[in-house]
């Protein structure tokens, strides 16, 4: 089992940068490919991005292509999101997630969830 959790995540203005971060738990973590989700109020939960396990592949949504940057370093067992020139239509609670080598960007081919952290964007 992985258990994941989420943080960076706060109050920016647009245009501004954050780093999220998701720490896992577990010996495995390098096992995993690990994805990054959002949420926003009153919408379903759509991708952001994806790491293979070496971190040699990476995967965007068109939403957040050329302004986030997925990377992980298995030694510290975290994965990152950068997000840069933030949007309003950005804000939303972020999930990270680990799943098999197939899983890409549907949500059900992941198998652990972190609990999210919130990120607003004023404008």
């Amino acid at each position: 089992q992985v258990q994941l959790v989420e943080s960076g995540g706060g109050l920016v203005q647009a245009g501004g940068s954050l780093r999220l971060s998701c720490a896992a738990s577990g010996r495995t973590f390098s096992s995993y490919t690990m994805g990054w989700f959002r949420q926003a109020p009153g919408k379903e939960r759509e991708f952001v991005a994806r790491i293979s396990r070496s971190g040699g592949s990476t995967y965007y949504a068109d939403s957040v292509k050329g302004r986030a940057t997925i990377s992980r370093d298995n030694a510290k067992n975290t994965v990152y999101l950068q997000m840069n020139s933030l949007k309003p239509e950005d804000t939303a609670v972020y999930y990270c997630a680990a799943g098999p080598p197939s899983a890409i960007v549907t949500i059900e081919t992941y198998d652990y969830w972190g609990q999210g952290t919130q990120v607003t964007v004023s404008s």
